[in-house]
């Protein structure tokens, strides 16, 4: 990864703010205090999210010319969009995605998960080694995105398979050939998106009767399927594997001395998905006492500002209900904070709550790896078995 934050001590050397000028070939400036990282995330009118979706790996002209060929486009819809149509489109995902909404899955989605855990309980006490990624994790926040949102019967691995592609394409260090085959694949689900928003039902329908444009539809579904789906499942994954080097924790999950809500909480503080995200100065100022000229590159270390001392009691180790726990950014903060934060909350209450018995008496076969992204994690394979 480029930004391990997770990784190594809290007292690493890294200032306040600092300057990366050898990052991909881009120059940025990096925000590692929780403080700062919020004031930036507050401050929409001094830090623009535009650069949201620009490729760290600038794109050849071969590879937009296949983005093109597909009618790839992206206008300003949500985490893109710092101009006066974001308010009103945000009001209609967020009304999709309403905390009321999202607890009616609650009953459905519980008997989901028992009914693969139970699986899965099976093949262990077999003695076989199963994958907490692909037979549960990977999934399961599509299948419940697509209930609220009316989204198509889509293959669950085409959709993956298209979130995937568009971190990588957009978020990671990539060479030309790569990009190129990412691009078709980007691409050619965009299209098959494009003749969803015209006829689409749900949330596409409700953006259509606001007189939104087609491309704003596809946007928004653009973001909800890697944001809305493909982040959680990697938080899962990653908040289950670290479940498994906490036994403490795992005992009072079982024995009901620990909330499953502060388990949740401490994991996106320490084990969030999204490690960075970016904002770009509209104009000249000053963070931190860092100049910060117009256009600047900012990549806000929101993994590390989780870690930061001054916010929470003991930085690196994982306490449930600990002082700072729920000061975490990781979803992020301001007017573009997570509008499916309350539906990643609740996917991942359900799943500590049915797996943490499972996990009691496990070796890890092969822990999740993660490849090199400014900004997403992107766990795979997560391979467990009974302990002998």
């Amino acid at each position: 990864m480029l930004f391990r934050s997770w990784q190594g001590a809290i007292d690493d050397p890294w200032p306040d703010v600092a300057r990366v000028t050898d990052h991909v070939g881009v120059d940025h400036l990096v925000v590692t205090r929780y403080a700062l990282v919020r004031q930036v995330l507050a401050d929409p009118d001094t830090f623009h999210p535009d650069n949201a979706l620009d490729a760290m790996t600038p794109m050849p002209v071969a590879a937009l010319r296949i983005l093109a060929s597909h009618g790839f486009r992206l206008p300003p819809t949500l985490a893109n969009n710092g101009g006066p149509s974001h308010p009103a489109i945000r009001a209609i995902v967020a009304d999709a995605l309403h905390p009321t909404r999202v607890e009616e899955q609650r009953v459905w989605l519980t008997t989901l998960v028992r009914q693969r855990v139970d699986q899965l309980a099976a093949a262990l006490d077999a003695g076989e080694t199963v994958d907490l990624y692909a037979d549960l994790a990977a999934d399961l926040p599509l299948l419940v995105l697509a209930r609220l949102v009316d989204l198509p019967d889509a293959q669950v691995a085409a959709v993956k398979e298209f979130a995937r592609s568009a971190l990588e394409l957009f978020w990671a260090p990539v060479d030309p050939d790569r990009q190129l085959a990412l691009a078709d694949t980007v691409g050619r689900f965009h299209a098959e998106l494009r003749r969803f928003a015209q006829t689409g039902a749900g949330l596409v329908a409700d953006l259509r009767a606001a007189g939104h444009s087609p491309d704003v539809l596809i946007g928004a579904l653009f973001f909800l399927l890697v944001a809305g789906q493909e982040t959680t499942s990697q938080f899962l994954t990653l908040l289950l594997h670290r479940l498994t080097n906490e036994p403490t924790v795992l005992d009072a999950l079982r024995t009901g001395t620990v909330r499953v809500t502060d388990v949740v909480e401490e994991g996106l503080r320490l084990e969030p998905p999204i490690v960075t995200w970016r904002r770009v100065a509209a104009r000249d100022t000053v963070l931190a006492d860092t100049p910060v000229p117009a256009g600047s590159s900012l990549v806000l270390w929101l993994a590390r500002a989780g870690r930061d001392p001054a916010i929470v009691g003991a930085p690196t180790q994982f306490r449930p209900g600990q002082r700072g726990s729920r000061r975490h950014l990781a979803f992020g903060a301001g007017a573009h904070r997570c509008v499916g934060a309350q539906l990643a909350r609740m996917e991942a209450g359900v799943v500590v709550g049915e797996v943490a018995s499972l996990l009691s008496d496990v070796t890890v076969v092969r822990a999740p790896w993660c490849p090199d992204n400014l900004s997403f994690r992107m766990p795979d394979a997560f391979m467990i078995r009974r302990r002998a």
